[in-house]
């Protein structure tokens, strides 16, 4: 008798059903552990919106810093230009009269000794 019984037919039947319902309890873990390809996507795009974001921010540093080394290079040359304009008052308000003097009373003093 190489045939089997209904009872041994009804066993196996039993157990191929309670292996299936194990493969399909494993099987619905490893989806539950997977990302939707729209969960995906969105996640990336959110991604590279940070790093867009990041990197304008960035770019906006650079370019602050850029503007204020720009205005410190006018700063200083303003402070140049107004030294020298100082100097140039200091020289026509002070210097020069004193000369001027100086020049008369030599003149003075030739024109007295000729």
């Amino acid at each position: 008798m190489d045939d089997p019984s209904n009872g041994e037919l009804a066993r196996r039947l039993e157990a191929i059903h309670a292996d299936l319902k194990e493969d399909f309890r494993e099987l619905a873990k490893r989806l539950d552990a997977k990302v939707s390809v729209e969960r995906y996507e969105i996640e990336r795009r959110n991604r590279d919106d940070v790093h867009v974001q990041i990197l304008n921010r960035i770019t906006a540093i650079e370019e602050a810093r850029a503007q204020e080394q720009r205005q410190a290079d006018t700063d200083r040359r303003a402070a140049d230009e107004q030294r020298r304009s100082d100097r140039r008052l200091v020289f026509t308000a002070l210097i020069a009269p004193v000369m001027l003097l100086l020049l008369q009373a030599y003149l003075a003093a030739k024109g007295a000794s000729s």
